[in-house]
């Protein structure tokens, strides 16, 4: 059951779509006369797009009725990005239509001031396109903000639907949260709705019932008259290696797909980060590997470095291993 399929109420004949999913159980429907109702799942069944190839309604005589200068019902909502695993390092994108639009859409990835196409076309109704590109998990933090652009049409009258822009940035520390199975593909992925008016409404078949939360006064006032007597610990910070390669095919598998000013990027996200962690976990010192080339990542880190707070001093480093190609880095 998901947002955008059709259901019928089992306690009554009336038929509508799902258009969001509330909490404990509930979902939100939309039914022919335009009004929404919220539904408990029990008490739906979705129907089949099959039905009415074996219940075909009786043959009734012709009648003259006004020609329909209104659409019927359609799932306007149910409109996803997919990140489906190809295997345990790589994801495909995939842009999942579950609507009764069809959807002439572009979809673009974009890093810095770089716009990189990913899919476009159209979605007819009921179905999904994949992107050309999968993309290394290990590096979400650097993929990019996904940018989407959708306009509705089918053919026919129907009520002008304002276009949808959406723009999306992917977190690590929320990732686990989107996994679920995705309509139309029928399994697992990493899912997330482009059309929703919350985040709630991304579909949670392993949701559960929460239990009403009472709050004890007196229990309340000991837990934080006891939390005031403990010390905090202090927080502990992953320590890098003692040498960083910063060349580029160290870092990502799909470099070839990036420009020069990308590569830069992520080369320097790379050096901040790591530069962090020495800092933060005591190190007394960390050597970059940055390579000769055109000597622009070289100048960009020590650039960084001149006058740093935390820099005793730095100078390059092994020179005879890799000429002016590293630089060592002495932490305060």
């Amino acid at each position: 059951m998901n947002i955008g399929d059709k259901v019928r109420l089992l306690h009554s004949k009336e038929e509508g779509i799902i258009t969001r999913f509330l909490k404990d159980n509930v979902v939100e429907v939309e039914i022919e006369a335009g009004f929404k109702l919220p539904v408990l799942k029990r008490e739906l069944a979705v129907v089949s797009k099959t039905e009415t190839q074996f219940f075909k309604p009786a043959p009734v005589a012709a009648v003259n009725k006004p020609k329909e200068t209104k659409p019927t019902i359609k799932a306007d909502k149910g409109i996803f990005l997919a990140f489906v695993p190809v295997n345990e390092k790589e994801v495909s994108v995939n842009i999942v239509n579950n609507t009764d639009w069809d959807l002439p859409f572009a979809l673009t990835l974009t890093t810095d001031r770089i716009h990189v196409g990913l899919a476009g076309g159209l979605i007819n109704a009921k179905s999904y396109q994949k992107s050309s590109l999968d993309l290394l998990i290990k590096d979400m933090e650097t993929w990019g903000s996904f940018s989407i652009r959708v306009l509705y049409f089918n053919n026919g009258p129907f009520d002008e639907r304002p276009p949808l822009f959406k723009k999306l940035r992917i977190r690590a520390n929320t990732w686990p949260n989107h996994k679920n199975k995705t309509p139309i593909l029928e399994r697992e992925s990493y899912l997330y709705q482009l059309d929703s008016d919350d985040a709630e409404a991304i579909p949670t078949e392993k949701a559960e019932p929460q239990p009403k939360l009472v709050i004890d006064a007196n229990k309340l006032k000991e837990s934080m008259m006891a939390q005031k007597s403990v010390e905090t610990l202090p927080k502990t910070y992953e320590k890098p290696a003692p040498m960083v390669d910063l060349h580029i095919e160290q870092l990502t598998k799909n470099h070839r797909t990036l420009n020069n000013a990308e590569m830069l990027e992520l080369q320097m996200n790379t050096f901040l980060s790591k530069f962090e962690q020495a800092i933060a976990s005591g190190m007394d010192d960390i050597t970059f590997i940055h390579g000769v080339g055109n000597g622009v990542l070289r100048q960009e880190i020590q650039r960084r470095l001149s006058g740093h707070k935390n820099v005793a001093w730095f100078e390059d480093a092994q020179k005879e291993k890799f000429g002016y190609g590293a630089t060592r880095i002495k932490i305060k």
